[in-house]
This record gives C-alpha cells, structure tokens and sequence, in this order.
C-alpha cells in the first residue's frame, strides 16, 4: 500500500473564485477546440499524478464511458472531506469550487506538483455540463456532484470500506458542448498523455479503457507501466531508428533541491528530439531546464573530445548545433515551487534549475564518457560529421544568399507574380506541373494571386543533408519566391504572401507532391507553419452536369449522393472525373479552386510536435522497415486510383 502522511483540511489554503473559468476558458485552458478538450483531461490526470510523483499513489484508472464522459481514478490519499475552516463547507467542495485553493499553496501536503492543486481541476468542473467526485478515506466513500462547476448539494458519505486502509480519488465528468466546439475524447490522444506519464513516474500503473465500442465487441483496453521509466521513454522514442550509443545515457540526481532526471541517446537521424517536463508536465517550449541541458551537452562532449584528441583537423570547438544532431532526451525536472509561463504550463523560468541541470548533466556525462569510450567516441564522431556537413551547407546556402541580394528583383522565371505589394492580401500558388501553373496563371485573381508551377517532384528534404537540398532548382525557387531566407537568416516578417496555398492534383500523385512541398516547409520554413500561413487548396474530383448547371464534388461520396438524390427527383445527372487540374480550363480552376467565393482551404497546423516528426520520419525518412510496416497494416484501407 501506498504511505500514508498529514493531509488534511489545515494543508488547504484558499484564494478565491471561478466564475471567470467560463466566461474566458482559452485563457485557463489555451483554447476550446479539440486541443482545450483533451486539456480538462490533463488536468484531472495531473493530479493523480501528483500523488504518484509524492510517493502516495501506484495506480491511475482512465475509462472513458459509453455516454461521452470520462473518468480518473486513483488509489491516493483521497481528497480531505472535513469541513474547512476558512469556507465553513466541506474541503472537498473547497478544493473543486474555489478557483485558488489547494493543498499546493502550502509546504507539507506535496513537496513537488505540477501545478496549483485544483486550479486546473476546478477548470475541468468549471468547463463540464456535469462532473461527480467520489473520495474513499478514513472507512468512507463521500461523494458530491456539480453542474458546471456549481455544487448540487453537499458532500454527503455514500457508503463504508470493508478495508480501512482503501483511499483515494475518482472525478467522472461530461465535458460541456456550450463550451467546447467537439466534445468526443480520442482514445489515442489519451493513451498518448497517460503513456508520457506513465514513462515519467516509474513504478506507476495506468488503465485506460475505452467502453465505446459496437455491442458485442471486446473492450479496448491500455495498460501501461515502465520499469526503466524515462530511459524506456527514449527507446520508445527511437523504435525505429539506428542507435549511435547502444547503451542509453541515464541519471537521477539531486542538487540544491532540484532532482534532475535525464536519458540521453543518439541515432542517425538529422534531427534533435528533446522532451522537457517539470513535475511529469510538459514544457512545449522548454526553459531554465533545458538551457541548462544544452550547456552541459556541449560543455562535457568538447571536454571530452579535446582530452581524447578527437577533434584533430578542426579550427574550432564543436557547437550546439552540431551535437545536438540526432539527439533524442527527455529532461524530466522535479521542482519545489514551479515558475511557468502561464497556465498551460509551455516554459519553466525557474533560473536555479538551469545551475542544478547543467552541473548534474555535465558530471555524469564525463563519467559516462569515460565508462563507454566506444559510445563517446561514435557520439563525437557524429557531431564532427555535423560540423563538416554543415560548413559545407553554410558554403552552398552563402552562395544562394549572396545570389538573391544580388538578384533582389529577380524573382524565379516560372513565377507570375502579383499585381499587389501588401503581403497581407497576397497569395502564394505553388503547383503541380507546367499544364495545371498555366491554367492557374490565366485563371487566377492577377492582384492578388501569384503562380509558381513545380516540373514534377521535388526532392524528398527529409532524406538529404542541407546542402544536397539546397543545390535543388525547385528548391531554390520556392525560397526566392518566399522572401524570407533560410535557416539563422529566416526572418518572417519578410515573407512576401500571407497564403502559401499547395496546389496538385487529387489524385495519388498530387498527394505525393502535396505530402514533399509539406516536407520541405516543415523542414526548412517551420515557422510559417506555426503562424497559420501554409493551406492546402482542394481542387474536386468530380464534375456533375445537370443540363447546363454543373456541380463539383471533392470525393467520390459527395458525387453519388447527388447524383442519386439527382436522379429520384427524376433529372439526368452526367458524371465525370478529373483526371488532374491540367485538364480544367482556366474558368473552372478559378470556380472551383482558386476563387475565395467558392474555393476549399485547409490550413496546415502542427498538433502534436511529437506525432508530426514521427509520421515525417516514417514516411519521408531513410529507414525503410518502418514505412513497409504501414504499408502492410494500412494497405487494405488505400484508395487506389488504378
């Protein structure tokens, strides 16, 4: 069983309201779409957590109900339901209905958390159309109910435990649909959050189960616990890629307060796959922590590799760029008293973890180094190919710089430019084939629609070295006609189109184009992405004739439909498919795909950082085992365009 300590009403300390929570949600939870959804979610886990992570707690229940609810369960100490002193109700009803009380606020109840005990718990009351908290300590089961956020009636005990010594918490709650613009949870962004928990607190147990299945079906059911904990994580991370060290870096250390957690390893890869938490939650854009992390790495690999005399032919010392390449980690951080930017909690400002981080890390790699000369070395050896490759990429994107400042009026032949000067108003087209750009360049809105057409597919710039890619004319052409530079010159407030809209065919190979143009932008242009620049236009698959009216169809079920509604109303419908947008004229590219009045956008957004840069990997990258294992599982859901 679980220890037990001093956790009662006295650990309670109250602020005040909750009010606010509804009346400005975003501001609580960063937003009320599919992402704020699983975010009420987060927030009742964390605390269960927070238990765990206090040494209080071994198991985590997720079940997510037939009915659109959600429940947490946990085998902690339960939530204390005596009357408070300060409230004069119970302090169970205190903790889930006064914004800013919690047992977090005062030294005793929990010496690390990832947040203010109940602030983001009493949001997740706040934002349900319903939600039901059952407590299970001191021989009872105590109970109350709230309808957003408002409590029903008190705490009233609902039953006696056989085992006195049984404790802990469940919250059930129904997320409200005045709230959130969906309300459906995805079994796999859950499991998703509980697996990042479960690999941070080694030794914990979580169940997720998943009841929403067709009568007569198995239940889905995820059970997760890890051993090895962050160490397991980083394997996780890297299933399938090629290790550079076999044997993972790994500590566990306290300094000045701070336990400092780290697993470090290296693959082939190009890219640097860094994961930071403070008290199990995540900081998307890092912090103190992992500042600290980035000194120590660099400090220790160039102390190490000038000891060794393993950096012989080199003018300079290795940077962080160059031993970052390839990296995968995951910083985990226990703190006493966290210090984020805001309530979601993205970066830890903490300025003592970055001292505590970078001592630990610097420390125990030397010794690590020392211990695995052969992983030293293979690790120094990347690095210094790095450096060399990106000496030699520096050469090739100088000379493309120093091309454009010297060309600065001379934009790619292949585009037909804008009438307009105002980035604000101007769209960028980037299309598939010299057939489909030339119906785009006669068709288009001159005065705001740029035009620039593709010959055939790009160069896949997941799988190559910088400077391969930048010896690429399509390549080249695409940044000319962005205008922001690439790599430490980007700068965004020079892009000269505020739409960058993906143009192919809807057909396979238009996909493939789409998913290449998506590639490079992710890869080498990031940051227009993030700020909701990129789209991907959605040309029809069908036309229908109807007389002389004619509909266009995006898919073949939108297409049948009509057609069969069409024809029950007694009409002649004639259908017909577009073989790719060469085969429209200019008016019908304009009608159906490139006029604002009638077009189809999708906005390209990252959701999942993580996710993104592993469907990338599997799909686009060099391994070839992971991408025939999609295709084995997914290949009887293609449609094929045979």
């Amino acid at each position: 069983m679980p220890k037990k300590s001093d956790y009662g009403a006295s650990n309670i300390q109250v602020l005040q309201g909750l009010e606010a929570v509804r009346k400005r949600p975003a501001m609580y939870i960063g937003s009320t779409d599919r992402s704020g959804l699983h975010h009420i979610f987060t927030e009742i886990l964390d605390n269960s957590v927070d238990e765990a992570i206090a040494g209080y707690c071994t198991r985590i229940w997720v079940t997510l109900h037939k009915d659109g609810s959600l429940s947490v369960k946990d085998n902690g100490r339960g939530i204390p339901v005596e009357k408070h002193s300060q409230t004069k109700v119970s302090t169970l009803e205190t903790v889930m209905t006064n914004l800013h009380a919690g047992g977090k606020f005062e030294e005793g109840a929990y010496k690390v958390s990832g947040g203010l005990h109940g602030v983001g718990m009493k949001c997740t009351n706040a934002l349900s159309e319903w939600m039901i908290t059952t407590v299970r300590r001191d021989g009872g089961v105590y109970q109350q109910e709230y309808r957003r956020g408002i409590p029903q009636a008190p705490v009233k005990k609902v039953g006696t435990l056989e085992n006195k010594e049984e404790s802990g918490t469940e919250h059930r709650f129904m997320p409200d649909d005045e709230i959130f613009t969906e309300t459906d949870f995805e079994f796999k962004e859950i499991v998703r959050k509980c697996r990042q928990h479960a690999y941070l607190t080694a030794g914990l147990r979580i169940s997720i189960t998943d009841e929403r299945v067709e009568e007569g079906k198995d239940l889905k059911i995820f059970d997760l616990y890890f051993e090895d904990g962050i160490k397991s994580y980083v394997l996780f991370m890297n299933i399938d890629e090629k290790f550079v060290n076999e044997v993972p870096f790994y500590v566990k250390k306290e300094h000045e307060g701070v336990i400092v957690e780290t697993a470090i390893q290296y693959t082939n890869s190009m890219d640097e796959n860094v994961k930071c938490y403070t008290n199990n939650i995540i900081n998307p854009e890092g912090g103190t922590h992992l500042s600290g992390f980035r000194t120590a790495l660099t400090g220790a690999i160039n102390t190490y590799a000038q000891k060794s005399e393993l950096l012989k032919g080199l003018t300079t010392t290795l940077n962080g760029d160059d031993v970052r390449e390839g990296l995968t980690a995951v910083i985990s951080v226990k703190v006493a008293n966290p210090q984020f930017e805001g309530q979601t909690k993205i970066k830890l400002n903490n300025p003592e973890v970055k001292n505590a981080v970078a001592k630990v890390i610097r420390d125990e790699l030397l010794v690590y180094f020392d211990e695995h000369p052969k992983e030293a070395k293979a690790i120094i050896d990347k690095a210094i190919l790095s450096y060399k490759a990106k000496a030699a990429a520096k050469a090739a994107r100088d000379a493309v710089i120093r091309k454009s400042a010297l060309e600065s009026t001379t934009l790619p032949g292949k585009l037909a430019d804008c009438i307009s000067n105002k980035p604000e108003d101007c769209e960028l087209y980037i299309v598939e084939g010299d057939s489909a750009g030339g119906s785009a360049k006669q068709g288009r809105d001159r005065h705001t629609q740029a035009v620039l057409p593709l010959r055939g597919k790009i160069i896949n710039t997941h799988k190559y070295r910088v400077d391969r890619v930048l010896g690429n004319n399509e390549f080249k052409d695409i940044t000319t006609a962005l205008g922001v530079g690439i790599g430490t010159t980007l700068d965004i407030s020079k892009l000269r189109y505020h739409k960058v809209i993906i143009m192919s065919d809807a057909d396979v190979d238009g996909l493939h184009i789409t998913t290449l143009v998506l590639t490079l932008l992710y890869r080498f242009f990031k940051p227009l992405i993030d700020g909701g620049y990129i789209y991907v236009a959605q040309p029809p698959l069908h036309k229908v004739e109807i007389g002389k009216k004619k509909y266009y169809f995006l898919n073949d079920n939108e297409k049948d439909v009509f057609v069969k509604k069409a024809k029950t109303a007694g009409k002649n419908p004639v259908a017909n498919r577009f073989k790719g947008l060469g085969e429209m004229n200019p008016e019908q590219l304009w009608e159906t795909t490139m006029s604002p009045e009638t077009r189809a956008l999708k906005q390209v957004h990252i959701e999942d950082g993580e996710e993104a840069e592993k469907v990338f990997e599997m799909l686009m990258g060099a391994e070839v085992p992971p991408r025939r294992r999609f295709i084995q599982k997914y290949a009887k859901r293609a449609n094929l365009d045979i």
